[in-house]
């Protein structure tokens, strides 16, 4: 299986809707070149920030359909799955080899605290169930409350062929080096999850890094990548200071609304977040984005 594609900075992309809360397709479309044209190397629907945990199964489809016609090509577009149930997951992995996925990122199933031998079986029957696509995990223990473990990524990394990769949004360096450490026999891609660490994770060995980020500023996050790949160390890491403080602002605001604040600042006219989420109100935390912004040559 070619995995050579699976690298870089891939955008968690945010879903622009209407006042109906149905994706806005001019909006979606709008985005996807933004991000492509802002020098990104991959798109990945229905991430965290594309509020997942808001959009219906078939509305996922249209949206999955449109973000894909619009890449044409260009940049791979993975499908992100949430799903708590695993019967639902298949359901969805199916359906986004079915419409062109490049890849399927599966995050741990929230609420619930599955043991090693749950999750692991969640991992491996959703991969089997599309044995020709790779599946990259995604460890958000922030989000879902535990952390993937360094055994059972071992372990899903060497035992089941199509488990590729993951995103690790721990924001633990060590955790992330470890489990690089750990599947690199196996060329495992490891992308780092945060922002604000992404010059780190490539030090340990991250091939890249999932970033909401890409959403707004494209050409911040994918200039610390640039020149890290192109050998300018001190380059990139001046970029990521750069960058950083304007990630840092958006924690003012209620997850996931910032990505969308920020980009309609930048004039992307993405909408608003899905309720009950509301856009930032006028105040502190909107006036720290617009700062940062500012400071970074963003406005």
């Amino acid at each position: 299986m070619n995995t050579d594609y699976i690298k870089g900075v891939i955008v968690p992309i945010i879903t622009p809707i209407d006042e109906d809360e149905k994706i806005d397709e001019a909006a979606m479309r709008r985005q996807v070149d933004f991000c492509i044209n802002g020098g990104l190397q991959g798109i990945l629907a229905f991430g965290s920030n594309g509020e997942f945990y808001q959009i219906e199964e078939d509305e996922m489809e249209r949206g999955f359909e449109i973000m894909v016609d619009q890449a044409a090509g260009r940049v791979p577009v993975y499908f992100g799955i949430g799903a708590i149930n695993t019967k639902k997951a298949v359901r969805l992995a199916k359906m986004a080899e079915a419409k062109g996925a490049a890849g399927v990122s599966i995050l741990q199933p929230m609420f619930l605290k599955p043991n090693e031998i749950e999750l692991y079986k969640h991992f491996e029957t959703i991969a089997k169930a599309i044995p020709n696509t790779p599946v990259l995990l995604y460890n958000n223990p922030g989000r879902v409350g535990y952390s993937m473990s360094l055994d059972m990524v071992d372990k899903l990394a060497h035992n089941v062929e199509n488990i590729v990769g993951m995103k690790d949004t721990s924001g633990d360096i060590t955790l992330t080096e470890e489990f690089i450490r750990r599947t690199r026999d196996v060329n495992f891609k490891v992308f780092g999850g945060k922002d604000t660490l992404l010059y780190v994770s490539m030090c340990v060995g991250a091939v890249g890094g999932v970033c909401t980020a890409g959403n707004f500023m494209p050409e911040l996050i994918e200039d610390v990548y640039a020149k890290f790949v192109a050998g300018d160390i001190k380059g990139s890491l001046e970029a990521q200071f750069k960058l950083n403080p304007v990630r840092l602002a958006m924690d003012g605001a209620s997850f996931p609304v910032a990505a969308k604040d920020m980009a309609n600042l930048r004039g992307l006219n993405v909408g608003v977040p899905f309720t009950p989420n509301l856009p930032t109100p006028e105040g502190k935390a909107l006036d720290k984005m617009k700062e940062t912004m500012k400071k970074a040559g963003l406005l």
